[in-house]
């Protein structure tokens, strides 16, 4: 396994990873986007924050990412967190090494409060989650509707910064030296 930055060049092979999720209610997404589309995304999410691959032998089987959990400026050191897995490597401790990444990462991004979006009932994530160190905020009681029924969403969260005084500015995954941040990629390789 081999964890790396995404590159917009992943769409295509990202977003089969994805379409895998459409017919569910893991993602509230009703159709699937195109790999251009896709492209854009991660270029946009990666000019902020980090965008993970995890590749076996060349090949992705797994992609996360954070966000900006929400916009207004005093948000600013809060991320959102997702994880998508091919169905095939699903269980293996994937999602576990994704994150672990990611939030080492955003630690050194300077952000304090990590977030999950879970829709329930999904035990792998929600265990993700508490095995990971979140904790379980509440729940947006039937927030989305697809697949034909209602459904709810649990929410997780994570502080893995102290949150005591004035917060040290937010950095851009683009102005930490690649070396830092490769060297987080390596330790959650194989």
């Amino acid at each position: 396994m081999r964890l790396r930055f995404a590159a917009p060049e992943d769409g295509e092979q990202l977003v089969k990873i994805y379409a895998q999720y459409l017919d569910t209610p893991v993602t509230f997404e009703c159709v699937c986007p195109t790999a251009e589309v896709f492209s854009a995304r991660i270029r946009d999410i990666s000019a902020q924050y980090p965008y993970l691959v995890c590749e076996r032998e060349g090949e992705p089987v797994g992609y996360a990412y954070a966000h900006r959990q929400m916009e207004r400026e005093a948000y600013g050191w809060n991320a959102e967190l997702s994880v998508y897995l091919d169905r095939d490597s699903v269980s293996a401790g994937l999602g576990k090494r994704l994150y672990g990444a990611l939030i080492e990462l955003l630690r050194m991004q300077g952000v304090h409060n990590v977030y999950g979006g879970v829709t329930l009932p999904n035990e792998k994530s929600k265990r993700l989650h508490e095995g990971m160190g979140f904790r379980r905020l509440g729940v947006y009681r039937h927030t989305g509707y697809k697949c034909g029924a209602w459904h709810d969403v649990a929410w997780f969260e994570r502080e893995i910064l102290p949150c005591s005084g004035e917060p040290a500015p937010f950095t851009p995954i683009g102005q930490i030296p690649l070396a830092k941040l490769e060297e987080v990629l390596r330790r959650y390789s194989d």
